[in-house]
């Protein structure tokens, strides 16, 4: 029986799921933005809100869904799996219940320490700002202070890094939050290992690290992500095969603590001195993360969707031994006065042919062998009759293939050429540089 899979969203995560998809079964979508990615690999596209959990659930009845999959956090936190088996559908994602692991940053905490979860940082969360505000006076130490909810990656600020402690609590005094979470700051590399879990199954992909500050050199605020990289094995230059199992052994006892979570479980890591600590969950696919992860995924992402779904023992993962850089194309101005509205060309063959260019320049045979290809993901755009439109936030992705992350970067920058006039993208992501700064730093905290 060929499948019928409803895909949940419109973002570059949601272009990935959808390439990694419509293959193998008919794939329908639904977002609030027409993405000409999904769109040109799905049998139908409706615009619904993804926060509509109703609307959703009508239109995978009437499509007659088999099965479907939720991508942004914002459709788990309107309960869209919940009502999407209210009518009888499969969603590959967690429950509005256990979406709280993301949605709700104070919830997150508590769980970890009534679980012993491993890796939790002091904290101490607060309905009352000024309490708040005391606490980061008091704390002996650098802080990061969040809202619990939502903010799409955008809303945590550093003392030490960021802000200074008197910046953190004009910040909190002026977004007046109703619940804060205040936590020790951890010092060291981030990276994220994203896993499939069903049916009490985790399955870990490869380690990726993630770029949340806007510009080169980690300067500037943070982003909902401005592109990542990883490596052509499970773990990144600066971490040891230790590193990624104690982060997969933090990712199973979460799910040992909840046995019906199904879908992406993220974890968000910071390899500290003193080993790998939890900055955050998330309870999908992360974006750009989904970019990196899915084009190298040789198991068909189908078969997991059926297994979880039936019950069955997730199948093991296989990956393509390749590296991957993503590097985002982004509005003038984001992410604090990104202009929306604005008419942007993708040259969608010079992604293409990046690749083929790059190993023509290439001066010997071997680093021609190492380049793989270039791909496109469309993300927060709208497509109208006369063309693409930017929104407020990021626009298109590139992906690089290649045996390894500088062969990747290479396409990748090559590929970044189709950003016409009006975005603007960070050019140091995956370059050798920057990767051996994260050795580097990696290296002196570990003190060898």
């Amino acid at each position: 029986m060929t499948e019928t899979v409803l895909l949940i969203g419109g973002g570059g995560r949601e272009h990935a799921i959808a390439r990694s998809l419509a293959s193998d079964c008919d794939l329908y979508a639904c977002a609030s933005n027409r993405n000409p990615g999904i769109v040109a690999l799905a049998e139908g596209f409706e615009r619904v809100d993804e926060t509509d959990a109703d609307a959703i659930a009508d239109y995978a009845e009437t499509v007659e869904a088999t099965l479907a999959v939720v991508g942004p956090e914002s459709a788990l936190a309107a309960g869209v799996v919940d009502a999407l088996e209210d009518r009888g559908v499969y969603a590959f994602g967690p429950k509005k219940m256990d979406a709280r692991l993301e949605t709700d940053k104070a919830f997150q905490r508590r769980f970890m320490v009534e679980n012993d979860v491993p890796g939790c940082p002091d904290f101490e969360t607060f309905h009352d700002i000024e309490a708040a505000c005391a606490y980061v006076d008091q704390y002996d130490g650098d802080v990061a202070v969040k809202p619990a909810g939502l903010t799409g990656g955008k809303g945590v600020k550093v003392t030490g890094d960021q802000v200074t402690k008197e910046e953190a609590k004009e910040y909190l005094r002026t977004e007046k939050y109703e619940r804060v979470v205040v936590e020790e700051r951890f010092v060291g590399e981030e990276f994220t290992v994203q896993a499939f879990v069903a049916n009490g199954d985790v399955r870990p992909t490869p380690a990726v690290q993630d770029h949340k500050r806007a510009y080169e050199g980690d300067e500037g605020p943070n982003t909902g992500g401005m592109g990542s990289y990883s490596d052509a094995k499970r773990t990144l230059p600066f971490m040891e095969e230790r590193d990624y199992e104690e982060a997969v052994d933090v990712l199973e006892s979460v799910v040992s603590a909840l046995p019906d979570y199904r879908g992406v479980l993220y974890g968000q890591f910071m390899l500290t001195a003193d080993g790998v600590r939890v900055v955050e969950f998330n309870a999908r696919f992360g974006d750009p993360e989904a970019m990196n992860t899915l084009p190298v995924l040789e198991t068909p992402f189908l078969d997991v969707l059926v297994a979880a779904r039936d019950g069955e023992t997730l199948p093991d993962l296989e990956f393509a031994p390749t590296a991957t850089v993503c590097k985002y194309a982004v509005p003038e101005g984001y992410p604090t006065n990104p202009e929306a509205g604005a008419r942007i060309d993708v040259d969608e063959e010079r992604v293409t042919r990046a690749a083929e260019r790059v190993a023509d320049q290439s001066s010997d045979d071997e680093s021609r062998d190492g380049v793989g290809e270039g791909l496109l993901f469309y993300a927060s755009v709208e497509e109208r009759e006369d063309g693409l439109y930017t929104s407020t936030s990021r626009s298109f992705a590139v992906v690089g293939l290649g045996d390894t992350i500088a062969a990747a970067e290479a396409v990748a920058a090559d590929a970044l050429s189709a950003a016409g006039d009006g975005l603007r993208v960070r050019q140091d992501i995956g370059t050798a540089e920057l990767v051996q700064r994260r050795i580097d730093h990696v290296t002196d905290l570990r003190g060898v």
